[in-house]
């Protein structure tokens, strides 16, 4: 009788054990993940049937859910991280992540640099790939890291050990920008400048710091705009390209030059208005959009759900951000939260960007919409910050960085 409830117990606790790692996983994010690769799906569909003659509409969607298994398959690895783990990965991470954005300096993809100017993609037997997408997770880890071991270090906020802290956050990130500029990537270079003020947010800087610089930031930012309308000379002399200024004009006055610089933009603008209230119906498309598949896919569900189906989208997205910040809060954990503070910026501006230069609010760039968008690069990286994530509500642990308790 004793050994009968002996195994009773042992049975009953190993169902336990199984029942909180269902709990652990996050269903919530992996339907809103889910739903937004059904609609990525669709829409890669749509554009690919109508403006795009290059690939067949099959292999387009096949490799795209190729990608889309790799990512799932990357979400379960990095799950089975703990914060420790990751902590101790970090440095790795961002080790390799900069060693990718070298080589590809000089192991770039010839065919997409006389395209596009940039090299900024590796190429083999036929796939690209963008190094500068898997970098973000690793910075995002690293920064984490950095802010985390300050904190614990100068548990006590102060002027200066708040300069310190931001003098070692911009030593961290300031090889990537510059990496990125020599692979002529300004777009994603944008990415990490968000991912970077979303920590610096969070990271407990005092006001007194952050107002002043957030003060020099948008001051530079006007007299930038300014210098492209009135002495765009002095812009050409340090590195800027004519298409980014034509992107700016554009952007400014996107019915100028409709057949040339504003093409793209104006196409996309027609098509999103096209749409309507509810628009056209499921692949239901009369107005070409260069680039449909990737950069302004969101031009696709604007004509074909209109303004309903834009909102919907956004609504999606809200929904994702809205359980990763959960996550945060139930576990309670200093490095979770600039964890998924980088992941939460990093999809927050991708989506902002990409939606708001669709639709001529934001100049064009080459940023894709999370999820949605054609390519492999972005999607993996997008993934693998789902998986920092819900790692998080996977392990549930409180590692608050005390001086009794630090990752080394």
């Amino acid at each position: 009788m004793a050994l009968f409830l002996r195994r009773a117990i042992l049975a009953q606790r190993q169902l336990t054990r199984e029942d909180n790692a269902d709990v652990r996983i996050d269903y919530g994010i992996i339907f809103s993940v889910l739903t937004l690769a059904v609609i990525g799906m669709a829409s890669i569909f749509v554009a690919a049937n109508h403006d795009t003659s290059t690939t067949s509409i099959g292999k387009m969607l096949a490799m795209q859910l190729v990608w889309y298994l790799i990512g799932t398959v990357a979400v379960v690895i990095i799950m089975q991280f703990d914060a420790e783990q990751l902590w101790k990965l970090a440095p790795i991470a961002y080790g390799i992540g900069i060693t990718m954005l070298v080589l590809v300096l000089f192991m770039y993809s010839r065919s997409y640099y006389a395209d596009t100017g940039a090299k900024s993609w590796f190429s083999f037997a036929g796939i690209t790939f963008q190094p500068s997408e898997v970098m973000k997770p690793a910075y995002i880890m690293m920064l984490a890291r950095v802010v985390a071991q300050h904190n614990n270090e100068y548990p006590v906020h102060t002027v200066n050990s708040d300069w310190h802290l931001l003098g070692k956050m911009f030593a961290w990130s300031v090889p990537i920008p510059i990496l990125l500029k020599l692979q002529n990537d300004f777009g994603t270079m944008l990415v990490f400048f968000a991912i970077l003020g979303g920590v610096i947010l969070v990271s407990g800087i005092t006001w007194k710091i952050i107002i002043p610089v957030a003060s020099i930031v948008g001051i530079v930012g006007s007299l930038l705009i300014a210098l492209v309308v009135f002495w765009r000379g002095i812009l050409l002399n340090i590195g800027f390209k004519t298409y980014q200024f034509q992107r700016i004009e554009a952007w400014l006055d996107p019915s100028a030059n409709t057949s040339d610089s504003s093409y793209q933009l104006w196409q996309s603008m027609k098509a999103i208005g096209s749409g309507k209230l509810f628009g056209k119906g499921f692949d239901v498309s009369n107005v070409y959009v260069p680039v449909r598949e990737s950069d302004m896919v969101f031009s696709v569900i604007g004509e074909n759900f209109g303004f309903i189906g834009g909102c919907v989208l956004i609504f999606l997205y809200l929904l994702l951000i809205f359980q990763m910040i959960q996550v945060t809060f139930d576990t309670k954990n200093e490095f979770y939260a600039y964890l998924s503070t980088g992941v939460i910026m990093m999809i927050l501006f991708h989506v902002f960007e990409n939606v708001g230069m669709s639709i001529g609010l934001l100049p064009l760039t080459g940023i894709p919409l999370p999820f949605i968008s054609q390519g492999g690069s972005s999607l993996i990286g997008n993934m693998v910050g789902v998986g920092l994530v819900m790692s998080m509500r996977y392990h549930n642990k409180s590692y608050m960085f005390s001086s009794s308790r630090e990752f080394h």
